[in-house]
């Protein structure tokens, strides 16, 4: 019995193991990640065109995304305002909770938009992109 239970947690945790090894590989597929300083370096040191390109792909990516968080919230919220107590309410009420999410992940996509904008047009705007 004991050989079983053991046999089971070394099943589980190399499944848990394979699982989280798959979700990181397809997470790099995905799109690249860059930290807040890689970020700041990359848009600090942009002077080609392919660069700008990388940016403008980069914050399409994150714009994508916060629009995707956006709608599933705003799902949430909806759902959450279908049952509203008045009389019992303390803030923030759960539904304010995702009425607040759902307005960050709205502000962010456009942030995200403007900055694609930006350096797409930059990108299209150096002396080299239309030798291309």
């Amino acid at each position: 019995m004991k050989n079983i239970l053991v046999f089971a947690g070394v099943v589980t945790f190399a499944l848990a193991g394979a699982s989280h090894a798959q979700g990181s590989a397809s997470s790099a597929e995905n799109g690249a990640h860059f930290t807040q300083s890689q970020l700041k370096q990359m848009q600090r040191a942009a002077d080609s065109p392919e660069q700008f390109k990388a940016l403008a792909a980069y914050y399409a990516g994150r714009q994508a995304y916060y629009l995707q968080q956006a709608s599933e919230e705003k799902l949430e919220w909806i759902r959450r305002s279908q049952n509203v107590m008045v009389s019992a309410a303390k803030y923030p009420r759960p539904v304010d909770s995702a009425r607040n999410l759902y307005e960050y992940y709205a502000y962010m996509a456009s942030e995200a938009g403007s900055f694609a904008m930006k350096y797409g047009q930059q990108a299209e705007s150096e002396p080299g992109a239309q030798a291309k």
